[in-house]
């Protein structure tokens, strides 16, 4: 990601103006999703049921799409991607796993498959998606995997077992997230990590100002996160080996100090 990029405010008007002269032909999706948002904000004042609602449109056009993968190798591609890393930094078949924001499986089929029957806990706010991701499961055959994969209104992760899992991860959910959503969530994950464990998550990166887009991807500082981890008494750090990775956003692990 070039410095440029991380300086960009997508959010500015003078942004708007250049993409769309770059890109002309992404105008009018832009304004019906414009239009679709604005109409959606207006029904849903609160981000959970906003965005609910946003993945509900989306899913019942393409649930590949809806979690962000524009084909379905693509779709493959950015689960594998997920795989492999969390494989290479020491994921064993015997951890238990929390997948928050599991999506319908995209990377989640890779973990469920390679962990230990029952070690796979998938949650998510969208009920839509958590049907597309029962699907997935019959597609690959993992019925007898027993995952666990639950609806979920908040992250105060309250229903959880404390010190139980191993690894949680979390991808392609703060880029979606407002500053309350995440701080809610980094509040409660240390709760539930064993000795040992760390939570993984993404989020879009800039340099310049934070920003967000139609409520839909919001734009933070890595020091903004970094410091919010440590409020709650977590240890967190930016994941360099992960930029080498062809993945637009970035990852932050965070662990609980023993």
């Amino acid at each position: 990601m070039s410095r440029k990029s991380l300086l960009t405010n997508r959010a500015s008007l003078t942004h708007k103006i250049g993409y769309a002269l770059r890109h002309p032909d992404r105008i009018t999706p832009y304004v019906r999703r414009t239009a679709r948002d604005t109409w959606l904000r207006l029904k849903h004042p609160g981000h959970v049921a906003y965005y609910r609602a946003v993945m509900a449109s989306d899913t019942g056009r393409n649930p590949e799409a809806a979690v962000g993968s524009r084909s379905h190798e693509r779709w493959l591609a950015l689960g594998e991607m997920q795989f492999d890393y969390l494989a290479e930094h020491g994921l064993k078949p015997s951890h238990r796993m929390l997948d928050i924001g599991c999506g319908n499986l995209r990377a989640g089929w890779r973990f469920i498959a390679y962990l230990d029957t029952g070690n796979y806990y998938g949650i998510d706010i969208s009920p839509d998606i958590l049907i597309s991701a029962k699907q997935t499961l019959t597609t690959y055959e993992l019925q007898d995997k027993l995952p666990h994969l639950t609806i979920t209104q908040d992250l105060k992760l309250d229903f959880l077992p404390s010190a139980h899992f191993d690894v949680v991860h979390a991808h392609s959910v703060f880029s979606h997230s407002p500053l309350d959503v995440i701080d809610e969530c980094l509040a409660h994950v240390g709760r539930i990590l064993a000795p040992g464990g760390f939570f993984d998550f993404t989020f879009d990166r800039t340099e310049g100002a934070e920003h967000q887009v139609l409520r839909e991807d919001f734009y933070y500082r890595t020091e903004t996160l970094l410091q919010l981890a440590r409020k709650h008494g977590l240890e967190a750090r930016f994941m360099d080996d992960w930029e080498t990775r062809k993945h637009g956003q970035s990852k932050i692990r965070v662990n609980n100090p023993q």
